[in-house]
């Protein structure tokens, strides 16, 4: 797969932004982030080197997906901190 740097779109960006306010739905991430492939934005956020959980939630009929950065994960958080000092940079 070919991903985007993190550096140079503003759609992962957004997606990343999304995340850092928590745990997140798939349409959740769409709206806030203004995007239409959540799982494609989350899946180039991870071969940047972020740590994205996913889990289901809901029963039947009434599922939904959840995201969530996982800002323990030292890596995760290092990247975290990168971004934070790009967004202070610009």
């Amino acid at each position: 797969m070919h991903n985007a740097s993190l550096e140079s779109s503003p759609r992962l960006q957004r997606t990343l932004e999304a995340l850092l306010a928590g745990e997140r739905t798939t349409l959740e991430i769409a709206i806030e982030a203004q995007v239409c492939a959540v799982n494609s934005c989350v899946a180039e956020l991870r071969e940047c080197g972020f740590k994205i959980s996913c889990r289901q939630s809901g029963g039947r009929g009434k599922r939904v997906w959840l995201y969530r950065l996982e800002l323990g994960d030292e890596a995760t958080a290092e990247k975290v901190a990168k971004f934070r000092q790009l967004e202070l940079e610009a």
